[in-house]
């Protein structure tokens, strides 16, 4: 019996043994189920807890979040989608709202950064803008620049008249139409003079609304027309010709036709790899002084009678003699001859004497050279035309004006404030700087401390200095006259090398990115917990149309202006239309359309000129609003 029922036992769980094991299967699953939503929670927690510890210490810490904002805003704003990107400066602005808004919208935190930071970049940034117009600003205005000049003036003043006037039309509230102006004019300094019109006590808020609130719509009144702008202005520019009915790239031809050709590609002046020597056409030769004619005639005289090849060196016997000293060749002396290949191979033998081989009439060093171009008689002048005159020895690589390579091409004219990049021996390359009215720099420049902290100091005071007209006070605003000192200098500078010659390419482009970078970042943390009210309703979908509007019209007005009234080569039309708006990656895109350099002619005109009036018509829309 026992047996039996034993029996039973192990016959029902042989037919129940899946019910067992799903039995247990169920709960271990259940056990470790508990345990994953235990270890999940506490990883939630662990995660929450990290961040409420990052955020409260970039709270207490602003500068962490100063350079956090940097540092991820630049390569995000470097970002490019098929051509286009935000840029580091509205990358850098993105990322700092972000963070401010996060900080105190999740955690109540608010970031304080110090406002002393602010002010004293965004001066740095503005002198370095005027150091970067002022050797073309005044030139420019002087020489030749009437069509130039009049399509700046159309781009920056119906800039100012649809946004000022919108912005009444369509109801907003004060900050957005400065916000507006900066931001479709992709000129992020805007915001810089539109609040210090608001520290200096020159714009009052009106009643129900604080200082704060108009700072956050300036910020946001820029956030969204400057990405639209900055997008659809590229396609403006690089299109307006094909949509003229022109063909680009014979425009741009046409244009090169009148000026010549010349497409090569430098670095820009006194930055990284600007002193390369790279692969020039020419070469230095020996030859043996064979012929009758050229007996008694000085280095000098023979360059003059053959502009295309320059005697650096004579050997006579055991003496070496340097052109620097133009000595007379006699019979029988060995020269180094510096010239084009192809010259010196058809026409060394034949006009001096027999080619040999000594090491020492070849023995030259060559060096690379940036030369501002001073006040001279040479100004104004083709490339062409002073080519005989200051070419001894040397040979012209590149052509720079406000920062942007020129085709280096005969009929190019040549202003002050120009950079001409030369090759040549420390002599020759001394030479054409003395007859330039500047200084060669080879590596390194003056120190920039002692004008940058002058300049700081004039355009404080000066920016400080009010008027009042009609009740309405009117100031300059640090800012501006920080802009303005920089020009004042940066054009005594290029006509005096007793100023110390031009400034430093890198320094100046430093001193701007790093500015506005740190204006916009601690703009961020002052606005970012405001931003969020300044977004609501259908304010965003009226910046967008309005910022898109200004952005876009201007350009388009003077393009009408230049193109059907004036008749102007679309190739530099297009430049000049990009310089009026500010955008040099317009006019990279009007290259690119044209595959050609020549849109760069029109560009720095009108950029210089609307670079300053577009901040103080951007000052002038706070005060008015």
């Amino acid at each position: 019996m026992n047996t039996s029922f034993l029996g039973k036992i192990s016959l029902w769980v042989k037919t129940q043994r899946w019910a067992l094991l799903l039995t247990l299967f169920i709960s271990l699953f259940s056990t470790n189920l508990l345990a994953a939503e235990t270890i999940e929670t506490a990883a939630i927690q662990d995660a929450a807890g990290l961040l409420t510890f990052l955020f409260t210490y970039i709270a207490h810490n602003p500068f962490v979040f100063l350079f956090l904002s940097i540092a991820i805003g630049y390569p995000l704003g470097k970002i490019t989608i098929k051509g286009v990107n935000l840029g580091s400066t509205a990358g850098t602005l993105v990322v700092g709202v972000t963070i401010a808004l996060t900080a105190f919208s999740i955690y109540g935190l608010r970031i304080d950064a110090p406002g002393l930071v602010s002010d004293i970049f965004l001066m740095m940034f503005m002198y370095a803008i005027g150091m970067k117009v002022g050797p073309q600003f005044f030139s420019g205005l002087a020489r030749g620049g009437l069509d130039f000049v009049v399509i700046g003036l159309i781009v920056v003043f119906s800039n100012f008249l649809i946004v000022f006037f919108g912005s009444k039309l369509l109801g907003l509230a004060p900050g957005y139409a400065a916000g507006i102006i900066s931001g479709s004019y992709t000129v992020t300094a805007v915001m810089g003079v539109a609040q210090s019109a608001i520290d200096s006590g020159a714009f009052k808020a009106p009643a129900g609304m604080t200082l704060d609130q108009v700072s956050a719509n300036i910020a946001a009144g820029y956030a969204i027309s400057y990405i639209l702008s900055s997008v659809f202005i590229i396609l403006l520019i690089k299109y307006l010709p094909a949509m003229s009915g022109v063909d680009p790239v014979k425009a741009g031809k046409d244009a090169e036709a009148e000026f010549g050709s010349g497409d090569d590609t430098e670095a820009l002046p006194s930055t990284s790899g600007f002193s390369n020597l790279g692969v020039l056409p020419l070469d230095i030769r020996a030859y043996r002084v064979d012929h009758q004619e050229l007996v008694g005639q000085s280095v000098e005289a023979l360059f003059h009678r053959y502009p295309h090849a320059a005697v650096l060196k004579v050997v006579r016997g055991d003496e070496v003699l340097d052109a620097a000293d133009n000595p007379v060749l006699a019979l029988g002396d060995i020269i180094g001859v510096r010239g084009n290949y192809h010259l010196l191979i058809e026409g060394g033998e034949s006009t001096v004497g027999v080619e040999v081989d000594e090491p020492r009439a070849r023995n030259v060093d060559i060096e690379v050279a940036d030369i501002h171009l001073g006040k001279s008689e040479f100004t104004g002048k083709t490339i062409e035309e002073i080519s005989t005159d200051i070419g001894f020895g040397i040979y012209l690589k590149a052509l720079f004006r406000q920062g942007h390579q020129l085709p280096v091409l005969p009929q190019t004219v040549v202003e002050v404030g120009d950079v001409i990049r030369v090759a040549g021996s420390d002599w020759c390359v001394k030479q054409v700087g003395k007859k330039l009215n500047s200084n060669p720099i080879v590596e390194s420049t003056l120190t920039e401390t002692f004008y940058l902290a002058l300049s700081l100091l004039i355009g404080y005071i000066c920016g400080h200095l009010s008027v009042t007209v009609g009740g309405i006070p009117f100031a300059l605003g640090t800012s501006a006259g920080c802009m303005l000192t920089g020009i004042i200098f940066s054009f005594l500078r290029t006509r005096n090398p007793a100023f110390g010659g031009p400034m430093s390419e890198g320094a100046r482009s430093f001193l701007q990115d790093i500015g506005l970078s740190l204006f916009v970042a601690v703009l961020a943390a002052t606005v970012g917990p405001k931003i969020l009210a300044s977004f609501q309703g259908t304010v965003v979908i009226k910046i967008a149309i309005l910022g898109l509007i200004a952005a876009l019209v201007p350009p388009v007005l003077a393009w009408i202006y230049g193109f059907y009234f004036r008749k102007m080569n679309p190739a530099i039309l297009a430049g000049a239309c990009a310089g009026g708006r500010n955008s040099t990656p317009a006019m990279k895109g009007a290259q690119e359309a044209c595959q050609s350099d020549i849109p760069a002619v029109g560009y720095p005109v009108p950029y210089a000129l609307t670079s300053m009036i577009v901040l103080v018509l951007g000052y002038l829309t706070m005060v008015l609003y």
